[in-house]
């Protein structure tokens, strides 16, 4: 009796055993399958970095050069060295239209060719002074370029050529009047100015497309590319009219023309090859464009009216009228 108790002991004893150490061993398995462990510099790489901390696009940096096509064999080099494509953006950074290329001019020509014009502005791609305003066109006489801007933001800019010495665009603040997409010009009945866009009422003055011949040649009008005259003809705002159509109550796209351009020296974009960032918007220029949103908003023709509004709008003797 004795013997079997004893036996029954020691048995209960080693099933107490294999059983502790089977949960040991479990528990310890548990442990060992669990989330591995990372390094901090793991963890760096598998989170979402704030976008504060993210790293930003390199500057595309872009110097230029001018290139003498003296000959004839020069200009054909120049039309093979270059895709259509390249030259196209070529052409547009010297003002002037790709059929007007002759031995003997000389163009600039940048180091770096993207494929896309935008990359080449003379205008940057933020003004923030413009940010309050929903549309607005910039000319620039001094650099021979136009640029559309939504709030601040560039969306548009292309190649212009204003008015020759004799007959200077005008500067100064405007605002889109009317379009027509075919429009003949009161200097000659044969020169027809296709997806015109007035913005001087009175002097006929406005966008329109026309060849480009690398210098200011116009009337008084802004001459453009096909691409740019369409751009502004389809995106600008035009005047909104009161019933008869002699008041202005809603002013258009505001359209800003500023700069001098020196008729006497060379075209300006042919001294980015010394200073690749001549062509950019001067602190001056700068402060025309400020001086221009403030008129701007004191404009109230440049806001929606409210009913209230309207019913206290002052008689067309006390604002302008269409003649």
């Amino acid at each position: 009796m004795n013997k079997d108790l004893t036996y029954r002991f020691f048995n209960a004893l080693i099933i107490l055993v294999v059983l502790a150490f089977v949960i040991f061993s479990c528990d310890s398995g548990a442990k060992e399958m669990g989330p591995p462990e990372y390094s901090s510099e793991d963890e760096v790489k598998d989170t979402i970095l704030p976008t504060a901390t993210k790293e930003r696009k390199p500057e595309l940096i872009i110097t230029y050069k001018v290139d003498s096509l003296t000959t004839k064999t020069a200009v054909d080099s120049f039309k093979s060295r270059f895709s259509e494509e390249e030259q196209n953006i070529i052409f547009a950074l010297n003002r002037v239209d790709r059929w007007r290329l002759d031995p003997g001019d000389r163009l600039i020509i940048p180091d770096t060719l993207t494929g896309n014009l935008m990359d080449y502005s003379p205008f940057p791609n933020k003004l923030e002074i413009l940010d309050s305003i929903p549309k607005a066109v910039l000319i620039s006489r001094r650099v021979q370029a136009v640029a559309l801007y939504e709030k601040g933001k560039m969306i548009n800019w292309g190649p212009a050529s204003t008015g020759k010495e004799s007959t200077q665009t005008p500067a100064g603040l405007y605002y889109g009047n009317y379009k027509a997409k075919r429009k003949v010009s009161t200097i000659d009945k044969d020169w027809i100015m296709p997806y015109y866009f007035n913005y001087m009422n009175y002097e006929g003055i406005g966008t329109h497309i026309y060849s480009l011949p690398g210098y200011p040649a116009s009337h008084g009008c802004v001459r453009l590319r096909e691409q740019e005259a369409k751009n502004i003809y389809n995106w600008a705002d035009q005047w909104k009219l009161n019933g008869n159509k002699q008041v202005v109550e809603k002013n258009g796209t505001p359209f800003m023309v500023f700069g001098e351009y020196d008729y006497q020296k060379p075209s300006p974009w042919l001294g980015m090859a010394e200073d690749p960032k001549g062509n950019f918007l001067t602190v001056s220029e700068l402060d025309t464009l400020r001086a221009y949103v403030d008129r701007y908003f004191k404009d109230d023709r440049n806001f929606e009216k409210t009913e209230e509004m309207k019913l206290s709008l002052p008689s067309s003797t006390e604002i302008e009228t269409i003649q």
